[in-house]
């Protein structure tokens, strides 16, 4: 298998590195934690170790050091698409190194192979109550594959060195099996349909996807599915969904036991619901002007938004100081495929204007657009409307980045995470002195 091969080629040097930082710098301080970041979420504390993305302020995120246009850009795409194999950005983020088509093609092909889902799973799911949230049965299903972990079976027989052997083998099984689940679900809960769904070999995984969901209102919805992976791939390991994924992993927990507990946090509301309240707050424009508004309009609009104490969805972001290349690459897809829909002409007017009104209102530290102030509206276009759905569609595509750092934290030898805890009175005590004057 490729990424087995390339995993085994790096391995050494990797190692080395790690041993070396652990060993022999240990004591070198990276950085100092305030009182502010131990009661404000730990908050930009420097402390988490990953090498799949970065999040630059002024570049966006960077998977395996590559900005997102460098990616769509470089990647090997099938014949006939623009928007790069999943397949082979599954490559990039696992070995770190761009894939020729044909290393692509195996990836895709490994899925292909892995993609059969279990009879038992689609029972649990036809089971629940029909008013059951989507994110819930994601999450179930993935649990109701562990029992086939190979990481889980071999944990007492095999070596701590081999860890990331079995750890590859359930990331590819659990990648394999997610667009198929999630098409499931979606069938099931909207329309009623439980037929079981095949993953069709000849086709790539957002080609699978875009048929077993069934989307017929618009053409082109395989693309979509493919960039709309990519792009929520992976953030860093600081976010909810992906330090759930590194925490519970970090006690050995196999990889679906950790990402169903990375969906459980990515199904809170101030994580992964933010894409369908940008496309609510966007509807609620347009059905306010009875269609696109004027931008003398829509500016008042966003004034009256915010005087009235609440916020307009979708723009600013903790770390960036730059519009979100994610939100860029979904707004080129949209002007280049159906730039006169008016949600998307409406998105673009946002754009252009509530930067403005932000920056003169003056809180905003970054007025600019994130990921999820457009990435519902394109799904919306394409006739998938059900916004609870959304987060499951940002699952199959998070899984792809937290499941490339899991094997590498195996790999790696990666210790349990355990931070130490003060009380409140402990900090009120470190404040007290740091105020008193030097002696």
């Amino acid at each position: 298998m490729i990424l087995h091969e390339k995993i085994s080629a790096q391995l050494p040097a990797w190692r080395e590195r790690i041993k070396s930082l652990a060993k022999e710098h240990a004591d070198v301080v990276v950085d100092h934690v305030t009182v502010g970041q131990v009661v404000g979420g730990m908050r930009d504390i420097k402390s988490l170790l990953t090498d799949v993305s970065y999040v630059d302020p002024a570049h966006g995120i960077l998977f395996r050091g590559m900005p997102i246009p460098e990616v769509l850009k470089k990647l090997p795409k099938a014949r006939g698409n623009k928007i790069p194999l999943v397949g082979g950005f599954y490559y990039l983020l696992m070995i770190g190194e761009l894939p020729t088509k044909e290393q692509a093609e195996e990836v895709e092909a490994e899925w292909a192979k892995r993609s059969e889902v279990p009879d038992h799973v689609y029972k649990m799911l036809k089971a629940m109550p029909k008013e059951t949230h989507p994110m819930t049965l994601f999450s179930q299903a993935v649990l109701a594959l562990q029992g086939r972990s190979v990481f889980a079976s071999r944990y007492h027989s095999m070596k701590k060195d081999a860890y990331w052997e079995a750890a590859l083998e359930d990331a590819l099984d659990l990648t394999a099996k997610l667009p198929i689940i999630a098409a499931y679900i979606y069938r099931m809960k909207y329309f009623g349909e439980t037929k079981k769904l095949k993953y069709n070999p000849k086709l790539d995984y957002g080609a699978n996807f875009s048929k077993m969901m069934g989307v017929a209102d618009r053409k082109g919805y395989a693309e979509l599915a493919r960039l709309y992976f990519i792009l929520h791939s992976d953030h860093e390991s600081g976010n909810v969904s992906a330090h759930t994924m590194h925490l519970v992993g970090s006690a050995l927990s196999d990889p679906y036991l950790s990402f169903s507990a990375a969906l459980n946090g990515l199904a809170g509301p101030l994580h992964g619901l933010a894409n369908q309240e940008c496309l609510g707050w966007l509807l609620d424009v347009y059905k306010q002007f009875g269609g696109v508004p004027s931008r003398d309009d829509l500016y008042k609009f966003a004034w009256d938004t915010l005087n009235s104490g609440h916020v307009i969805p979708g723009y600013g972001h903790a770390v960036l100081r730059v519009p979100d290349p994610r939100y860029m690459a979904q707004l080129e897809f949209a002007k280049a495929r159906f730039p006169q829909d008016d949600l998307i002409r409406l998105a673009e007017m946002v754009f252009d204007v509530v930067p403005t009104v932000l920056k003169e209102q003056g809180k905003a530290k970054n007025p600019a657009p994130n990921v999820d102030a457009i990435s519902g509206t394109l799904q919306y276009y394409y006739g998938v409307r059900d916004f609870d759905f959304y987060t499951v569609l940002f699952g199959v595509g998070r899984a792809l980045g937290v499941t490339c750092n899991y094997v590498w934290a195996r790999a790696l030898g990666q210790p349990l995470e355990r931070p130490k805890s003060l009380t409140t009175k402990m900090l009120e005590d470190v404040v007290a002195k740091a105020s008193q004057p030097a002696q």
